[in-house]
């Protein structure tokens, strides 16, 4: 799919931050604590700590990155392994870096066997279980990286020059941080400045504009949006954080934590009416249930549509039929206004990290793991990154001088008019078939087809959390 997401949305279809859905489960990885003995058996021993080697890395030793070969490619991951040979030439010829599709069936025999590689990008449709991996003690505390001096200013540690929530993704209910994610995603509704320009119109910040927009629209044989009807989990992308603004961040973070009666707040009605309003006043382009990721990205980007439910992978994902379209200019909004008496103001979005690296337990060199990810948070390697693949990094800042794309540079405004409220649901990567099957498809995608009233999904996705929190065989997460 050549996407640009952040957990890895260009395969979103066949997994389960976000952004990216669908996770393999990694049981047969776990089954086995990985191979028996200590933790320190086959460690390579650490090298001495300096200012230019601040984890101590052991200047001899081989290094094993293994990459998920997707539409990010793994060009970047091979740069900064460049810059990573520059500081420790004595590792030349040690260092192994290989990219595959098949992230789960590749690592399993090693995972079991007791002789995983030092860094993994856990990303596509056989991504590893995070829940399943933290559980099982399968990885490693990421915390020394964060406390870590940056590459490019010693006085700043790695986690005071990350984007707001990227640390916090990495953790699952405690103060250790297992992934971290690299790429960086904003969420919202997505929509072309050149077709809106058509109608006379910008975008709409309160929902009565969008509902006037939307009828203007439909008298010009234009539907005011659409959305992957086949994969409905997309919808959240701008229904989440239009929770979040209605009733305040609070909403969201009782949905995550799966507390009784969470999906019953006003702020989830009031989300879901204003939806529903879209599809009862014929606003929402036909046969939309019917369609997949790729064919409403089309249709919209063919200005079948005005707006998306998306992450800033559509840029990459849709650039062919974008290009068609030279007046198309792509932008994102978020969520539109419903009253005065929202909690969070006007900007309030969803972003937040993907690509997720981990460093197995067992890992032979997992100082050297953490290195090389230190040098991928330099802003060299950072906007290495973004100029290859069109997507930001979980670098705050680190795109001066370079020439966004319009998607990209929206983006980029849309975080800064947002400031601290940036929204960063966790349901997606703590509970996989909840949101995926029984709120997405199950409700959400069931809603917007008109075969259930909001107050009907409601009910309905109430009992699947219900559900999840009584099943004792899901282990649960609370922040």
């Amino acid at each position: 799919m050549g996407s640009t997401s952040a957990f890895n949305r260009r395969d979103l279809v066949k997994r389960a931050a976000a952004l990216g859905i669908v996770a393999v489960p990694a049981m047969g990885v776990l089954s086995a604590c990985a191979g028996g003995g200590s933790d320190s058996d086959n460690k390579v021993e650490k090298g001495k700590k300096s200012a230019k080697n601040p984890l101590a890395v052991n200047e001899t030793a081989g290094l094993d990155v293994v990459i998920f070969d997707g539409g990010f490619g793994d060009k970047y991951a091979k740069d900064a392994q460049s810059e990573y040979l520059k500081a420790f030439p004595k590792a030349d010829g040690k260092v192994k870096l290989s990219s595959t599709q098949k992230i789960q069936s590749t690592l399993q025999p090693r995972f079991n066997g007791g002789n995983p590689p030092d860094l993994v990008d856990n990303s596509g449709a056989e991504q590893m279980d995070f829940g399943t991996l933290v559980a099982k003690d399968q990885l490693t505390d990421l915390s020394t990286l964060l406390d870590a001096p940056s590459v490019d200013d010693p006085n700043k540690k790695v986690r005071d020059t990350l984007r707001p929530g990227v640390v916090e993704m990495g953790q699952f209910g405690g103060k250790e941080t297992w992934i971290l994610y690299y790429a960086y995603t904003v969420y919202g509704v997505w929509y072309s400045k050149g077709n809106l320009k058509k109608l006379d119109a910008e975008y709409p910040e309160t929902w009565d504009e969008m509902l006037a927009l939307c009828a203007k629209a439909k008298k010009k044989g234009v539907a005011g949006w659409t959305y992957p009807g086949k994969y409905p989990y997309y919808l959240p992308f701008s229904l989440y954080p239009f929770i979040a603004k209605i009733g305040g961040a609070e909403v969201l973070r009782k949905i995550d934590n799966l507390e009784p009666n969470a999906w019953k707040d006003p702020a989830v009605k009031a989300a879901f009416d204003a939806y529903y309003e879209l599809y009862k006043k014929g606003y929402v382009l036909k046969g939309s249930p019917g369609l997949d990721h790729l064919q409403s990205q089309k249709a919209w980007a063919e200005g079948k549509a005005l707006f998306i439910p998306n992450g800033s992978w559509v840029e990459n994902e849709s650039a062919k039929q974008i290009a068609q379209n030279p007046q198309f200019d792509l932008a994102v909004g978020a969520p539109s206004s419903l009253s005065d008496s929202d909690k969070m103001p006007y900007g309030t979005i969803w972003a937040s990290g993907g690509e997720p690296y981990i460093v197995p337990r067992k890992a032979r060199n997992a100082e050297g793991g953490m290195e090389l990810l230190r040098i991928m948070l330099s802003k060299k390697s950072a906007q290495n990154f973004i100029r290859q693949v069109s997507s930001l990094t979980s670098l705050n800042g680190g795109t001066e001088g370079l020439k966004l794309p319009p998607g990209l540079a929206s983006a980029q405004v849309a975080l800064e008019k947002a400031g601290q409220n940036i929204v960063n649901p966790r349901l997606q990567d703590w509970y996989v078939a909840l949101q995926k099957e029984r709120i997405g498809v199950g409700a959400l995608g069931e809603m917007m087809a008109g075969r259930l009233t909001p107050d009907e999904a409601i009910k309905k996705i109430q009992k699947y959390a219900d559900d999840t929190r009584d099943d004792s065989s899901v282990k649960k997460y609370k922040r």
